[in-house]
């Protein structure tokens, strides 16, 4: 319930102190030059406490953006592999250094683009800035109740020129893993079947260890993940055959299925392996990641749904996967005409 009390001071001005008090929390007061200001905010404030609004705003009276960044890294940072952690805390502090002093409550979706506007990186990578920005709001709405919305997601993203889609021909395929067989280093061919028939990413790939790989059913469990999201990857055909066969001569003083030479607990460096094999091959426009986008083109070329394909690649949605629709019209055709045939028969 609210009470109103009016205040005269010597020289006459009136002033409105209002007080809210309902059973159960705290009481909530404010003071005002005018009586129908006064009554407006205890309306609102009433109905906010009633709703169990108000006092995620007073939260976010209470937390800046810096605030918010540090208790994001500490509890969901750790989730990510290592090298998406150093990518989102690298954009995360070009925000803290812009507007890491701001409370949670001040910060506008036109602040926002207001710094937007000051970034001269490209549009993907623009994109980027921004969606780990809104992702550390979201945690704190939904998770920790500091605010009542995510300001970032009324903020217009960049418009991004349409998805690379590079994957090797038949021939052209042929001709890397000749290469790669042919290759002073040993575990490149091992590792470029791994990346072709799983669709990992290289971090995911080199960061393997053996209690996460089960070769007696055929599956990886990848822990940590870009999207933070723990993956079960399926092995078949040649790469568990191949897979197998390394687990019989795997190094005793490391866990890793790909130790570097010098030091056993970090990941091979295949860079320079790779290119050389690119070059080998006579292979042009195509870096490690493009054997992500060969598997899902491989994929879609062989009838797999979207759905199928970014369950395969570890997408939370299908945005990331329509780049590769179009490989798979015949599939879609297949069964629309399946369809027709079914309801229609020969008519």
């Amino acid at each position: 319930m609210a009470t109103i009390e009016t205040r005269t001071t010597d020289s006459g001005e009136k002033s409105y102190r209002v007080k809210v008090r309902l059973k159960g929390y705290p009481a909530q007061s404010a003071t005002f030059d005018r009586l129908t200001d006064a009554k407006k905010w205890a309306a609102a404030t009433e109905s906010a406490i009633r709703e169990g609004r108000h006092f995620k705003t007073a939260e976010a009276k209470k937390h800046s953006i810096g605030d918010m960044l540090t208790r994001y890294y500490s509890e969901v940072l750790p989730h990510y592999n290592e090298k998406e952690q150093k990518e989102r805390k690298s954009k995360l502090e070009w925000w803290r250094q812009a507007i890491g002093h701001c409370s949670l409550a001040d910060v506008t979706p036109a602040a926002i683009t207001e710094h937007k506007a000051k970034m001269t990186q490209s549009a993907a990578t623009v994109d980027k800035y921004i969606k780990n920005l809104s992702h550390a709001f979201t945690v704190a709405v939904n998770d920790w109740g500091w605010l009542e919305d995510n300001p970032v997601k009324k903020v217009k993203s960049p418009k991004l020129p349409r998805g690379r889609v590079r994957f090797l021909d038949d021939d052209e395929r042929q001709k890397l893993l000749t290469a790669c067989q042919q290759s002073t280093n040993k575990q490149l061919y091992l590792c470029i079947i791994l990346a072709l028939s799983t669709g990992m990413r290289q971090g995911e790939l080199m960061g393997l260890k053996w209690q996460n790989v089960n070769l007696k059913d055929g599956f990886i469990i990848l822990h940590e993940t870009k999207n933070g999201e723990r993956r079960r990857v399926p092995l078949a055909g040649h790469g568990l055959e191949l897979l197998r066969e390394h687990a019989k001569v795997r190094r005793l003083d490391t866990d890793m299925l790909f130790p570097g030479n010098v030091h056993a607990d970090k990941p091979i460096d295949l860079r320079k392996p790779f290119e050389n094999a690119l070059a080998a091959a006579e292979i042009k426009d195509f870096h490690w990641h493009d054997l992500r986008h060969c598997t899902a083109s491989y994929l879609a070329m062989n009838g797999a749904s979207l759905a199928e394909i970014a369950e395969v690649l570890g997408h939370k949605t299908l945005a990331m996967v329509k780049r590769y629709a179009h490989l798979s019209d015949g599939h879609v055709s297949n069964v629309v005409a399946s369809m027709n045939a079914k309801i229609f028969g020969g008519v």
